[in-house]
């Protein structure tokens, strides 16, 4: 990969472009430039009430106006918003590094594939927050996505997370224009992964042909939990 090409960073859900900075840091010690992106609805103080299109044109716009080919990376719910904005800004994608993304099949929504009663919660969660937003439990975050962290670190990235408009899980995709495109797609797999049933991020990921996988020893929030590891896996997957 040449180095000349800008790394795009997109987060999931409950996130925001700060919980990138440490493996900004790493990366640019490398010399590689990078830029962390935030959703409509995830920074600080947004709005809550924003549709799935607006994700969808943020990222492309954000793609199409580098002015350099990027290599795009996408973090757990960033797979299937990456799956309908690449479409609209393919000619500027070198290659998609998806992180233990939720890739859906055409006419899917992630909480097709979430079991009742917890987007059940969700939906009430979300209802009863007043802006449409889930907001995030500390034992959801130890549990299943930080589960190799420490209390302090559990602490910082607590700090990060905000509440998550509910339109990231409720909308069908389009995956189509995704499918037909021909551009290198790459696993980072991180191993230690207790947020879904085991392997599931590799099947979906594996579901979109024969690419290429990078394994790493993280749980689901590898890239804040053990930035170091995390970046030297992605640079892994920069580099094929």
């Amino acid at each position: 990969m040449n180095k000349a090409s800008k790394i795009l960073l997109l987060h999931g859900a409950w996130h925001n472009g700060s919980c990138w900075m440490e493996v900004q840091q790493l990366l640019k010690e490398k010399g590689y430039e990078s830029e962390a992106l935030t959703l409509p609805g995830n920074g600080e103080d947004d709005d809550k009430v924003v549709t799935y299109d607006d994700y969808v044109k943020y990222v492309s716009e954000k793609i199409n106006n580098q002015d350099k080919p990027v290599i795009v990376v996408g973090h757990s719910s960033a797979g299937h918003i990456l799956q309908m904005a690449i479409p609209k800004a393919n000619e500027k994608v070198e290659k998609v590094i998806f992180n233990n993304a939720w890739l859906l099949p055409h006419g899917k929504s992630q909480f097709d594939f979430v079991p009742d009663e917890i987007k059940e919660g969700m939906r009430t969660l979300a209802k009863e927050s007043g802006d449409g937003a889930i907001p995030i439990d500390i034992m959801f975050v130890k549990g299943m996505l930080a589960t190799e962290a420490s209390e302090e670190c559990i602490e910082a990235l607590m700090g990060k997370l905000v509440t998550q408009p509910l339109v990231i899980m409720e909308t069908k995709i389009n995956a189509n224009d995704f499918n037909q495109l021909n551009i290198p797609l790459v696993l980072l797999y991180c191993t230690k992964d207790k947020s879904v049933a085991p392997g599931a991020f590799l099947d979906m990921f594996k579901a979109q042909g024969q690419n290429e996988v990078v394994e790493i020893e993280c749980d689901h929030e590898g890239l804040f939990t053990n930035p170091k590891v995390y970046t030297e896996g992605l640079i892994q997957c920069i580099e094929i």
